[in-house]
């Protein structure tokens, strides 16, 4: 008999521990961003609270959130379609702990469809994944401040010193609200690297029946 499996279970279990670390710092190797039990962590409450405040039934959010937790395992493997190689392992992970085979199924495709180099939302979960995960650029995430000269995605996290989602259920809208400091890192140079990410965030919010729109220092961009 399957068992319902909440994010609490998931967060607790020592493999999932385990693949999260190692791939955390498998990346800190090659010279990329946080994406430890911090990052994890906040894609899965982010993609939660859009999901409930959009009115989606509770555990359907909850898959987003554990879709969210789970979502960069993949990268213990090679950051080269982490997207897949993550799913998979998902699937591994969430079977042993008795997960309903819908509820695998469905959480998998929202982990295989989160990268935004040519993916659709391919559900609710999934667009929430996506939402929380694209929105997550902050300081907190630069590993080593020293390299923001030399390197753009390192400058322009660090020039981040505020990012929050803000949803209006009665408006229909989902807005990425971000303080910069523009004397480290110019909008231009945001939209540089995140243009694309900021154009699956629009994809996944219409999925959701939402516009997305983007304000940088209380100026609307999208």
């Amino acid at each position: 008999m399957s068992d319902v499996v909440t994010l609490k279970q998931v967060k607790k279990d020592p493999q999932v521990k385990a693949y999260i670390d190692r791939a955390d710092e498998y990346l800190a190797v090659i010279g990329y961003t946080e994406h430890g039990p911090r990052h994890c962590g906040l894609v899965a409450k982010s993609a939660f609270q859009t999901l409930v405040e959009l009115g989606v039934p509770e555990r359907e959010a909850e898959l987003s959130a554990i879709a969210g937790y789970l979502h960069d395992i993949g990268n213990v493997f090679n950051r080269v379609n982490h997207a897949y190689t993550g799913a998979v392992l998902a699937h591994t992970l969430l079977r042993d702990m008795g997960m309903d085979p819908t509820e695998i199924t469905a959480i998998v495709a929202a982990i295989g469809s989160h990268d935004d180099n040519g993916y659709e939302p391919v559900s609710r979960i999934s667009a929430g994944l996506i939402l929380a995960d694209k929105s997550d650029v902050h300081r907190s995430r630069v590993r080593n401040p020293d390299m923001i000269k030399f390197d753009i995605h390192d400058r322009v996290n660090y020039a981040v010193q505020k990012s929050f989602l803000q949803v209006d259920n009665e408006k229909k809208t989902i807005t990425l609200f971000l303080k910069i400091d523009l004397e480290i890192s110019s909008v231009m140079e945001y939209f540089e690297i995140f243009l694309n990410r900021m154009l699956y965030c629009k994809r996944a919010a219409n999925f959701l029946g939402c516009r997305f729109s983007l304000a940088v220092n209380d100026n609307y961009l999208l």
